[in-house]
C-alpha cells in the first residue's frame, strides 16, 4: 500500500505521528498534582484539555477501551464487560480477543488504511488485531503456560515484537503492578526505537491497581501519579533522542473513574434462593435461568432463554422488589431496553443493575449474601467502578504537540470523542463513529 500523507498548502508532505497513554482510572483531581510534575509540565503543559470526560457505561475498562478506538456506544461494539459470560466457570475468561467485538472500524484499522504503521501495547481487547502491525495485547500467561514467547505469540505478536517482550520482561513480575507498567513502557521506548510507528497506543494501570487496592485518595495513588510522570518522560525522552519530538502529539487520557465500596452484594445468592440458580454441594452454578454478572459497581442480569416473557416477568419483579426493600445495594433496576435507550449500553442481557453508591455486586451464588472485600478480583476492592459515568471523579483528556493548539481548552467532552479526534489529529478518515473530533484542539 503507498503510504498516505496529509499535504500542507504548498503540497509538502507532513508526516505525522500520535502516542496516546491512556493512564487506566487517572482523574481529573489527579491532574492537580501531575500538572506540578516535570515530564508533565515539558511535554503536556500548555496544550489542550477538556475539563473533564464524560464516560460510557459502563465504566468498566474493557468497553471504555473498545469506545476510545473506535468512536461507538457499546450497544454497536458489543464490549459490556471485561469478561466472558460462563457462570459454570470459577476462572471466567477476559475477553482479551480483538474476535469479541463487533465493530470493525477503529483508529488502528483507519490508520492503517492510509498507510500508516501502528502499534499497540496492552490496549484491551486487541488479541490478534488485525491492523496492529506492532502489538503486545493486554493478554496474561494462562494455567500452564511457560514459554512467554507462546503466550504472547498466541495474543498476535509479531517474531521481532517477541524479541521485544522477551528481553523487556527480564526481571518482572508480570500481572503486578507498577511491575506490569515498566515493562510496558520499556516496550514502548523499544518500539519507538526500532519501528518508529505512526500511532502508538499504551495502557499502564498502575493507577486503576492502587484505587482498587487501597481506595480512591491515598499516598498509594499518589505514587502511581508521579509514576505516570515518569512515564511521560521515559516515552517521549525515547521519542526526543529518536529525532522524532517536532513530528510527535501526545495525548494522556484515561477510561473512567471510582466510588470508594463499603460492601459486595452476592445477587446470585437471593436468585439461587428464588430457584433461579442451582449450585452443587461445592458451590459452584451447575445450571441456571437468571445470572447476576458483576461489573463492579453494576451488573448485568442474563437469562437463560431471553425470549421467555414469564421468566423475564418473574426475575424483573424480583429485582425491583429487592431494589425497594434497600437492603440489596440497587440504586436502580434497568431493562435493556430502558438502558440501550438511555446510556447506548445494549446486548444479550435482560437487566442492569446499578448501584446505590457504595456497593459493589458479586458473583457468588452460595453461602452469604455480603461478602468482605478481595483486592484479588478488582470488581470487589476497596474502590471500584462500572457505575454510571456522571458519578463520581471523571476521567481526563490532555494533549500538546505539532498539530494540537496550544492552550485550548473544553468545557467537558465524552469518550466516544476520542476516536475521531485521534484521527484528526492523524488528518485521516474514522468512518461512522458515535462521536465527533474535537476541532478546537487540533490545527495543521
Amino acid at each position: 500500500m503507498e503510504r498516505y500523507f496529509i499535504r500542507d498548502e504548498k503540497g509538502n508532505a507532513m508526516d505525522r505521528k500520535l502516542i496516546v497513554i491512556s493512564a487506566d482510572a487517572l482523574t481529573c483531581e489527579d491532574l492537580e498534582y501531575l500538572q506540578t510534575l516535570p515530564n508533565f509540565q515539558k511535554y503536556l503543559a500548555g496544550g489542550s484539555r477538556a475539563t473533564s470526560v464524560r464516560s460510557i457505561y459502563p465504566t468498566i475498562t474493557y468497553p471504555c477501551h473498545t469506545t476510545i478506538a473506535t468512536g461507538v456506544w457499546p450497544e454497536k461494539h458489543g464490549i459490556t464487560g471485561n469478561f466472558e459470560l460462563k457462570p459454570e466457570l470459577d476462572r471466567v475468561p477476559w475477553r482479551w480477543f480483538y474476535h469479541h467485538v463487533q465493530w470493525q472500524e477503529n483508529i488502528f484499522s483507519a490508520a492503517k488504511r492510509a498507510g500508516l504503521t501502528t502499534a499497540g501495547i496492552f490496549w484491551p481487547v486487541t488479541g490478534n488485531h488485525p491492523d496492529i502491525d506492532y502489538l503486545i495485547a493486554e493478554y496474561w500467561p494462562q494455567p500452564g503456560d511457560t514459554d512467554i514467547r507462546e503466550v504472547y505469540r498466541r495474543a498476535g505478536s509479531s517474531e521481532e515484537v517477541l524479541d521485544i517482550i522477551e528481553e523487556e520482561l527480564q526481571g518482572i513480575r508480570i500481572c503486578s503492578h507498577p511491575d506490569t507498567d515498566d515493562f510496558q513502557i520499556r516496550c514502548a521506548c523499544s518500539m519507538i526505537r526500532k519501528f518508529q510507528p505512526d500511532l502508538l497506543m499504551l495502557h499502564p494501570g498502575n493507577v486503576d491497581a492502587y484505587r482498587h487496592n487501597y481506595g480512591l485518595w491515598n499516598d498509594k495513588v499518589t505514587v502511581g501519579v508521579e509514576e505516570t510522570d515518569k512515564y511521560i518522560g521515559q516515552i517521549m525522552s525515547t521519542v526526543e533522542e529518536m529525532g522524532l519530538l517536532e513530528k510527535t502529539n501526545l495525548v494522556l487520557t484515561s477510561d473512567h473513574g471510582m466510588l470508594n465500596v463499603s460492601r459486595i452484594i452476592n445477587i446470585n445468592v437471593l436468585l439461587a434462593g428464588a430457584g433461579l440458580i442451582t449450585t452443587n454441594k461445592e458451590g459452584k452454578i451447575c445450571e441456571w435461568q437468571a445470572y447476576c454478572q458483576s461489573g463492579g459497581t453494576q451488573a448485568l442480569v442474563y437469562l437463560s432463554d431471553s425470549t421467555d416473557e414469564d421468566l423475564k416477568k418473574k426475575v424483573g419483579q424480583l429485582l425491583h422488589k429487592w431494589q425497594e426493600e434497600g437492603v440489596y445495594g440497587i440504586g436502580r433496576v434497568y431493562t435493556e431496553e430502558e438502558c440501550r435507550r438511555e446510556e447506548h449500553l445494549g446486548g444479550p442481557f435482560s437487566f442492569v443493575l446499578e448501584t446505590d453508591g457504595y456497593t459493589a455486586f458479586g458473583n457468588g451464588a452460595s453461602g452469604a449474601v455480603v461478602s468482605n472485600y478481595d483486592i484479588s478480583d478488582y470488581r470487589y476492592g476497596r474502590a471500584t467502578h462500572g457505575h454510571l459515568p456522571d458519578k463520581g471523579p471523571q476521567p481526563v483528556f490532555v494533549a500538546k504537540g505539532p498539530n494540537i493548539r496550544a492552550n485550548s481548552v473544553k468545557e467537558g467532552m465524552h469518550l466516544i470523542d476520542e476516536a475521531p479526534t485521534f484521527a484528526k489529529i492523524l488528518g485521516i478518515e474514522l468512518e461512522n463513529a458515535d462521536g465527533v473530533a474535537i476541532e478546537e484542539f487540533v490545527c495543521g
